[in-house]
């Protein structure tokens, strides 16, 4: 049986030979980085962190930045942003378009549901008189039928709403990712920390380290009010709860300001480069010649931009 002092090196071990099939992979930093300088602890990572942050999805996350460095030879903040914008085009902008496509579907049922709704609440009241239903019955029937109808509206046009929510579950996973591979990348004490720690420009010339400036931060914040600010004006009369959301989404925008300074250089650079595509993504899916292509059933303005500015106009400088 081992002692208290072996069993203890045994877990070094264990824990080491673990860290270096992750490390291993990669080859040397090229000449001219310099040695690594290791980012203040964060503490023990809980146990379901501790997974998630070596889980498959993020070890894939790392490979891939990684091979976009090596194989292009760039900086890795350039790196960073390439990376970045080549997955939000590939993967969540096809997405997006799609999500788009439904929800023009769904809204052009309204019309043809609100005539259901109308005639279906006349047949209940019919019924209700017939067999003595009281309201709470009648109110009953008539939600769960106008339910059975609506769904069968939806695979009709094949334009079920949980569709739209695809984008959400192919994003969020991925954002995670990369985020959880950036940081690991930029807290291991190996070669790749050591060219992360001279691979930024500018005012953050080490991505292993936070920002000590806020500048990346307060962009973030900025870009992401933007972003909520641009969705908020589609809507001309947002009901209660989407007034609720979005006011929960503003808030949230400004809090990811000091999770953004307090966390290494890479990630901050990472999600302020997720935010100004997914910015950019969004004002291109508003292009008219982009609704053609896609078939969209309903009618859009033909100056999309020129209304979006009318409308910050009216909303911020009246």
């Amino acid at each position: 049986m081992l002692s208290p002092g072996g069993l203890h090196l045994l877990r070094l071990s264990i824990r080491a030979s673990r860290g270096s099939a992750f490390l291993g992979k990669y080859p040397l930093p090229p000449a001219g980085c310099s040695a690594p300088r290791r980012l203040s602890s964060w503490g023990a990572d809980p146990g379901w962190y501790h997974q998630a942050a070596h889980s498959a999805p993020v070890h894939l996350a790392a490979d891939f930045l990684v091979q976009v460095q090596q194989t292009s030879g760039l900086p890795w903040w350039i790196a960073i942003a390439v990376s970045t914008l080549s997955v939000r085009t590939l993967v969540t902008l096809p997405l997006a378009a799609y999500q788009m496509r439904v929800l023009a579907k769904v809204e052009a049922l309204q019309t043809e549901i609100a005539a259901l709704a109308k005639r279906l609440r006349y047949e209940v009241s019919v019924r209700a008189e017939e067999r003595g239903w009281t309201d709470k019955q009648s109110r009953f029937q008539f939600q769960k039928n106008l339910r059975r109808l609506v769904s069968q509206l939806y695979v009709r046009d094949n334009c079920h709403p949980f569709k739209a929510s695809l984008l959400v579950w192919v994003q969020l996973p991925l954002w995670i990712s990369l985020s959880l591979a950036l940081r690991n990348l930029s807290n291991q004490d190996s070669s790749l920390q050591t060219c992360l720690s001279t691979g930024g420009a500018l005012w953050f010339p080490d991505l292993t380290s936070p920002d000590s400036t806020w500048l990346l931060p307060l962009a973030l914040g900025v870009t992401n009010l933007l972003i909520v600010e641009v969705f908020s004006l589609q809507r001309s009369d947002p009901s209660p709860v989407q007034k609720l959301l979005t006011n929960a989404v503003r808030g949230l925008s400004l809090l990811m300001i000091p999770i953004a300074a307090s966390v290494p250089s890479s990630m901050a650079l990472y999600w302020l480069c997720s935010s100004l595509v997914g910015l950019g993504h969004n004002l291109l899916l508003r292009a008219p010649g982009l609704h053609k292509i896609l078939k969209l059933p309903t009618r859009r303005s033909e100056t999309p931009y020129k209304d979006l500015m009318d409308a910050i106009s009216r909303k911020y400088f009246r």
